[in-house]
């Protein structure tokens, strides 16, 4: 059952924010929607869905709040789905000293890992639990739906839409964490929630993943955004990565950097509209 915690109006449809007992998590989960008018004229039409994967320290709340999306959600008639970024008050020791690790920092995958894999399964949760609601309980069309995401989210969205591609019908990403079995960020949660066998790592690498490609899985083209200021960009991100590696394997992709941009939202609320565009397009 999906509590109801808040609605708001918002461009001729309503902003909710939801929490379900998970049994995938096996705790509480919470995740916000955005719906557009048509979702409350023709409450049994179903909708093209866009899920939004958010960075590290992030919750359910922080896309909805401040990357401006609904405006252009409502005009292209697209539901907008965030999850929150981690489990949440699991009782594991330590699961909240590092805003890099635990706590708002899920990573989106399945941890492999105790006391970790217990509760951690963003994977899981995101691709299964969660995309069953929205596609029953809520009326988003199961064949139409999208990911994107920023930074860590931006690294889930590359990942998920590749491990995944049935689900997932197109891809972008703002700063993502593009190679993170090469970066700190990666180093220090793929070893813990992962284990310390790094060949382990490469199933949640967007550039390891789609380097091992027969074929390029999104053929209409994939759409990151990275600004050039970002304070992230040399030692976590590493675009020019999957860059080489979508390159490799014939997969369309339009990275495109922007000078005096850094890693913030006012970055991500710039290129809105453009990303919405893209995943318009192609649901």
């Amino acid at each position: 059952m999906l509590e109801l915690l808040s609605e708001h109006g918002c461009f001729g449809g309503v902003q909710r924010f939801y929490r379900h007992a998970s049994a995938t998590i096996g705790l509480p989960m919470r995740f916000s929607v955005f719906l557009p008018a048509q979702a409350l004229v023709q409450p049994e039409q179903r909708l093209p869905a866009l899920f939004y994967l958010a960075g590290l320290t992030c919750t359910e709340e922080t896309f909805m709040i401040k990357a401006g999306a609904q405006r252009y959600a409502a005009e292209h008639g697209l539901i907008l789905v965030a999850p929150d970024t981690s489990p949440r008050d699991t009782g594991i020791a330590g699961e909240a000293e590092s805003w890099d690790f635990g706590v708002g920092a899920g990573f989106y995958l399945d941890a492999t890992q105790a006391p970790w894999s217990q509760h951690w399964r963003m994977e899981s949760y995101v691709t299964q639990e969660l995309f069953d609601l929205v596609t029953t309980v809520l009326p988003a069309d199961a064949q139409r739906v999208g990911i994107f995401g920023h930074s860590m989210g931006g690294h889930g969205a590359l990942v998920l839409a590749q491990r995944h591609p049935g689900r997932f019908r197109s891809v972008s990403a703002f700063a993502p964490i593009a190679a993170p079995t090469r970066c700190p960020w990666g180093e220090k949660a793929f070893s813990r929630y992962l284990g310390t066998d790094r060949a382990s790592w490469e199933q949640y690498d967007a550039s390891a993943l789609m380097a091992r490609q027969a074929k390029a899985p999104f053929p209409r083209g994939i759409l990151v955004d990275q600004g050039l200021a970002d304070k992230f960009l040399a030692d976590q991100l590493h675009p020019e990565v999957f860059e080489a590696a979508c390159a490799a394997i014939g997969q369309p992709l339009l990275l495109r950097r922007h000078e005096g941009y850094d890693h913030g939202y006012y970055f991500i609320s710039t290129l809105m509209e453009n990303h919405l565009r893209h995943h318009a397009a192609q649901l």
